[in-house]
């Protein structure tokens, strides 16, 4: 296919996906439901049906919404040209870190969930067996895109690639600001609410979106001043660690709101793939809160406090 048929294409297919979603009134019908069982006849019923299975428990059908929203992504990269891949490579960097980290967690003695199928999203060829040793995963990104994490280690792996997924992903257009945002919270809640520093090669990467000034701050309150305003606007509703979860419900809002605007976007250039990426992952984050108030049987309360968190008038 041509580029310009394939960018069409693809635009077309972006503004059908992104309908793929239950929606917020949905979701938070779903967190009000009378159980998890409720729960998972509504959404056996609507666009999570693919993976959602009668008897699984409630991390079993988080899992299973996560597995519909890459099987939705690896649609639309089927309808792309070479660079709308790209972009949406990086953009879905989250499955392949998760499963780098069940590749680890499955060595140190840890049963172990089936990896995500990535297809020509993935960035590691071949893929991570269950079987590869600290050392060999760390090798094989250091041969990847992901680049060297630094250490063979479980914490400098996963902090070097989340840094490094930021990296990737903000050079996609219109993403940066939700990369510089993540980047920051990530670094943020690792530095300054579990009290564990960045590595040496995470530091570096991050530092090219935060600056090193930000990095080597003293204070939470020190570390927010430095940041660049590409990064900054995420810890606006944060301040001070513990409302880091704040915090993170608002950049997700931020991503929804962008998410839309892309999909209105006139034409048929790369903006729409990005924003139903963007919108059907907020759909798959509301979906996963509201099985967990479900199972808790906790009524929509909790589930409001966190979406709500998120909004700003």
């Amino acid at each position: 296919m041509r580029s310009g048929a394939a960018h069409v294409a693809g635009a077309v297919r972006a503004r059908a996906l992104a309908r793929r979603g239950v929606g917020p009134s949905a979701a938070r019908r779903l967190a009000g439901s009378p159980g998890l069982d409720a729960a998972i006849g509504m959404l056996a019923s609507g666009p999570y049906h693919r993976e959602v299975r009668p008897g699984q428990d409630a991390p079993a059908v988080q899992e299973a919404v996560a597995r519909t929203l890459l099987w939705h992504l690896r649609i639309l990269a089927g309808w792309l040209p070479r660079e709308g891949v790209e972009q949406l490579r990086a953009i879905a960097g989250w499955f392949e870190i998760r499963n780098v980290e069940r590749v680890l967690r499955h060595g140190r003695g840890h049963d172990g969930l089936a990896p995500f199928r990535l297809g020509s999203l993935a960035v590691v060829r071949p893929p991570l067996s269950a079987t590869f040793t600290v050392d060999q995963v760390r090798a094989a990104l250091a041969s990847s895109a992901w680049g060297d994490p630094g250490a063979a280690t479980a914490r400098a792996i996963g902090q070097g690639m989340r840094a490094a997924w930021a990296v990737r992903a903000a050079a996609v257009p219109a993403a940066e600001p939700w990369a510089a945002g993540g980047l920051a919270l990530m670094v943020a809640r690792e530095q300054w609410l579990i009290g564990r520093p960045l590595d040496e090669a995470a530091r570096a990467r991050a530092a090219g979106l935060l600056g090193r000034r930000a990095l080597g701050a003293a204070s939470f309150a020190g570390f927010v001043a430095a940041l660049p305003a590409a990064a900054a606007w995420a810890l606006d509703d944060a301040p001070g660690p513990e409302e880091l979860w704040r915090a993170e419900a608002g950049w997700w809002a931020r991503v929804g709101r962008d998410a839309h605007a892309l999909l209105r976007a006139p034409g048929f250039d790369g903006r729409p793939a990005i924003g139903a990426a963007a919108a059907l992952a907020v759909d798959a984050w509301r979906v996963r809160a509201a099985v967990a108030a479900a199972a808790d049987g906790a009524g929509t309360g909790p589930y409001d406090a966190v979406i709500d968190a998120g909004r700003r008038e």
